[in-house]
């Protein structure tokens, strides 16, 4: 095998994307478990906080986060019983239902949320100056909607009712 083929750029490039991520994930659970969070449970709070009305479809929940339709449901399911979240029906389809963050699970967000914009901004954005920072942010909306097209579902307003009665 040609040697010459370990310095491609392509490779370089996936390997040096693959061990940022890590090593920022390693710091991003040891400051969320402070706060009673997995980061699974953070990226659905997250996602979930700034979508219209603090709610998402479960479909598009799923579609947004790492997780299956059956992930998505176990995960709900336990930030239910924590008080984090809640399940509303969506009017206008029965097969259909909302998760949306409650009063509780955005006061958890608003403790962790400090911490975490400053693991952030010390490891990630601070490491760039400005206009690397938006030439990276281009670039990764680029692959991520090449390689995740469904990252942004249900995150425009769709008209249905906020979920204030949760």
């Amino acid at each position: 095998m040609n040697q010459n083929v370990f310095d491609d750029p392509r490779i370089t490039a996936v390997g040096l994307l693959v061990e940022a991520h890590a090593g920022l994930s390693a710091r991003f659970a040891a400051q969320l478990e402070e706060h009673g969070l997995s980061p699974v449970e953070f990226e659905v709070l997250t996602r979930l906080a700034r979508s219209p009305g603090n709610q998402l479809r479960m479909t598009d929940l799923a579609a947004q986060t790492s997780l299956s339709t059956s992930g998505v449901t176990r995960v709900v399911d336990r930030m239910e019983r924590d008080g984090l979240l809640c399940r509303r029906a969506c009017p206008s389809d029965r097969r259909s239902s909302y998760a949306v963050v409650t009063a509780t699970g955005l006061a958890r967000l608003d403790e962790t949320l400090p911490g975490h914009l400053q693991i952030i901004e010390q490891w990630f954005t601070g490491q760039l100056e400005p206009a690397a920072l938006e030439a990276l942010l281009d670039g990764l909306r680029r692959v991520r909607d090449a390689v995740h097209p469904g990252a942004t579902a249900g995150s425009t307003p769709a008209g249905e009712p906020t979920a204030a009665g949760c």
